[in-house]
Formats: C-alpha cells, structure tokens, sequence
C-alpha cells in the first residue's frame, strides 16, 4: 500500500478526532514537537521500528518524545492505534500530514526568516505584517546566521525579500564595479 494514502488516512482520522474533542490545537504542538525530535534524533525512528521492543515500551518512549508533561489523550490513543495495527514505520509520515492537514484547515502559512541576532521582537512584528497582508495566520522558522551581518531574510509564499546587510553591501559593490566600467 502507498505510505502517502496510509499516513493521510490516519492524519486524517486523528485531526478528526481532535477537533470533536476540541483539542487540535494542542495535538497539533504536540505533533510538531515529536517532528522536531524525529528530525533531530533519528535513533527514535529506528527504536520504534524495533520488533523486539513491546508495545507499550514503545507507547511510552512516543509518549516522552513528545517532550510535554502531559501528553493528550488523544494522541496516546493515537499512539496505542498506530502501534495496534503495526503502522509505526508510518509514524513520521503520518505527524507531518496531521501538520499539513491542520495548517490548511486553520489558513495558516509557513515562512522562513533568517536574523543576524536572535530578535523575538522582530519575529513577532513580521508575523503580524504577514498575517495582516495574507489574511491569515503565518508562523515564522527562525534561523541565526550571523554572516548576513545584519537585517532579515524572510521567505514566505514563494516569495524572498533579502534585507539584510550583506545583500546591500553586494547591491553597493555591483555598481562601483559597474560604473567604474563605465569610466575606463
């Protein structure tokens, strides 16, 4: 069977089943939480696939990845169903088409912004710009890389605006090479 079918099947019956119980919003934290840690730790893919680890060892490790105190019942049950029918090399598949699935059922768009410096207070000012020009939510990856000196780089939508020091000194050095060119 197609890994993209199963994992939007089960995604689909998850958002489903939050939303009924009015707690898709915290799954959907929680499920961003456990991608996070899927990309960052790729021994827990590997674990949970592990035919020799029990059920509930299993449950129980999601449980901790998930990195929150209280994890929803919904998403333990989740957890016990995908364990259950023994879909767990579809897990990862199925927390990042939940994601989707629930940011297309709440408008909201992702972007990428990159500062020289951490600046929440920058983050939070171009989330509300974008929201406002796009008319829905926009939720913003941040990303440090002090070689663009200064400014921001935002990418959103397909979209890139370059703002950052190191563009305009680039932008600066273009037209002294191109005028003096010119001269000679």
């Amino acid at each position: 069977m197609n890994i993209g079918v199963i994992s939007m099947r089960y995604a689909r019956a998850l958002l489903a089943f939050a939303k009924a119980r009015g707690t898709e919003d915290k799954v959907y934290d929680e499920t961003k939480r456990l991608a996070r840690v899927s990309v960052t730790v790729p021994q827990l893919r590997h674990t949970i696939d592990n035919p020799v680890l029990s059920m509930d060892a299993k449950h129980k490790l999601l449980c901790d990845a998930v990195g929150v105190e209280n994890v929803s019942e919904e998403l333990k049950r989740f957890f016990r169903l995908v364990l259950e029918e023994k879909r767990e090399k579809f897990l990862q598949f199925m927390i990042w088409s939940y994601i989707d699935l629930y940011r297309e059922d709440k408008h909201i768009l992702i972007g990428k912004l990159t500062t020289a410096v951490e600046s929440p207070k920058l983050v939070k000012k171009l989330e509300e710009l974008a929201s406002a020009c796009t008319n829905g939510v926009v939720e913003l990856e941040t990303k440090v890389d002090p070689s663009i000196i200064g400014g921001y780089i935002i990418e959103l939508a397909g979209f890139r605006l370059d703002a950052s020091v190191q563009n305009q000194l680039k932008r600066i050095r273009r037209q002294f090479i191109a005028r003096n060119r010119r001269i000679v």
